[in-house]
């Protein structure tokens, strides 16, 4: 990685960047001290958690800012990678937007070292996974089959299979849906599977063990973790938000 000059923050013409990022609406992006403040950040990551204004952010960790596990977790991970030097790279996951919307989202975090090596902050971004796709742009093949997935949430189905099912080769199916959605196969099948799940938490009364079952997880246990890592909540907590 190419470190930043420097001992400090002050080396990096935060002002450019954020008026970069500013042009991309479905991208919340952003700068974070030693401490993870934030240094700087664009117009979609203000409106994404209902700011006046970019000084109402500056300052503050994830947790200022929302309140549970949609708060916390951002700054657990922003510890993490200040700690360990190590990024986190398009990571699936859910936040709110306004804060009364969830959205999917993909995130990458990416440590800044100085030049003597230390870790000195955070750079990174994390974009609105929000791509239409009609039935027209995609082969009949995979069409049928995610439309068949989608209505049954099958358990077992792996990149593999959906490859397979859709008459394309592995290569071609991560080709497709990263064109067309912007993730990865099996960013992909997590998705709907926790799509799936979080629209029956808020519209049905079904237990979260019969919700589990029926988005296609083996049990309830797994159901949690699966969801938590995607929506840095629990089942749980998701359905009592307000």
């Amino acid at each position: 990685m190419t470190c930043i000059p420097g001992n400090n923050l002050a080396s990096i013409d935060v002002t450019i960047l954020s008026a970069l990022f500013d042009a991309a609406p479905d991208v919340a992006f952003f700068v974070k001290d030693a401490a993870g403040r934030y240094v700087t950040v664009n117009e979609s990551l203000v409106n994404r958690h209902g700011l006046n204004s970019k000084a109402d952010a500056i300052g503050k960790r994830p947790r200022d800012l929302c309140e549970g596990d949609f708060g916390n977790v951002p700054s657990e991970q922003d510890e993490e990678v200040l700690r360990t030097g190590q990024p986190i790279l398009e990571h699936l996951e859910m936040q709110w937007n306004s804060r009364h919307e969830p959205v999917w989202c993909v995130t990458t975090k990416l440590p800044i070292p100085n030049g003597e090596g230390q870790i000195v902050g955070i750079i990174g971004f994390s974009r609105d996974v929000r791509v239409p796709v009609q039935t027209a742009e995609i082969p009949e093949g995979f069409a049928r089959v995610l439309d068949d997935f989608e209505r049954t949430l099958t358990n077992g189905v792996t990149p593999s299979t959906l490859a397979e099912k859709s008459d394309l080769t592995p290569q071609q199916l991560t080709r497709f849906t990263k064109r067309i959605f912007g993730l990865t196969p099996t960013q992909l099948i997590t998705r709907i599977r926790i799509a799936a799940a979080s629209r029956m938490l808020r519209d049905t009364n079904k237990t979260i063990a019969e919700i589990a079952v029926a988005c296609g997880f083996y049990d309830h246990s797994a159901f949690t973790r699966a969801f938590r890592n995607a929506t840095s909540v629990t089942p749980s907590a998701f359905r009592n938000q307000e």
